[in-house]
């Protein structure tokens, strides 16, 4: 595993600068899958097909509710080889307190990036940590057990990117745009077939 060094290890930040990402709010965030690995099924006829992997990170999501209480789970989707969805944060402290992980180790999954974020202590960074960490468990589970696809070094892309929502109509634009998803794949910047 090659160590961390800030001189040449140095990456541009997506975080909008100055904002504080402790106070409650919406947020649109999409995780793409390492290498863009089509895992979690297949868009026929506009509609997206989940595969047994898919169907597991659309269960994580809404388990994310009673893991973190002070926060609600909005629209999602799941895609091929990325994730979509808007987290409501209603109450930092709560998630500050109940944010504990319990990591079941694997040779696979990339520990020293996910420990190096530059967004884990904050309370967005927190979720999605918690989020890639129990996915990535299942995930790892069903290529042992049950034939899934094999991925490379890690199943999600190192980061994320996130999108604060800031009014009504901004939140419908997204919430569509996620709905929407499957019928734009071909399109979609993320399709890479």
């Amino acid at each position: 595993m090659i160590k961390y060094n800030p001189r040449i290890h140095h990456r541009r930040s997506i975080r909008l600068k100055g904002y504080d990402y402790s106070k409650p709010g919406l947020y649109f965030i999409t995780f793409g899958i390492q290498n863009r690995l089509h895992l979690f099924g297949e868009i026929i006829h506009e509609e997206m097909i989940l595969n047994d992997a898919g169907k597991s990170i659309s269960k994580w999501y809404y388990e994310l509710e009673n893991k973190f209480t002070s926060i609600k789970c909005h629209e999602m989707i799941v895609m091929p080889n990325h994730f979509h969805c808007i987290i409501e944060i209603t109450n930092f402290e709560n998630i500050i307190t109940s944010s504990t992980i319990n990591i079941n180790f694997d040779l696979n999954y990339d520990y020293e990036n996910k420990i190096l974020s530059e967004h884990n202590k904050s309370p967005l960074g927190k979720i999605v940590q918690w989020f890639k960490t129990m996915t990535t468990n299942e995930y790892i589970r069903g290529v042992k057990t049950k034939n899934w696809q094999r991925f490379e070094k890690r199943l999600w892309q190192r980061n994320y990117w996130e999108h604060i929502i800031r009014n009504e109509r901004s939140y419908l634009n997204i919430s569509n745009y996620i709905k929407n998803n499957p019928a734009k794949w071909q399109q979609d910047k993320l399709n890479n077939k």
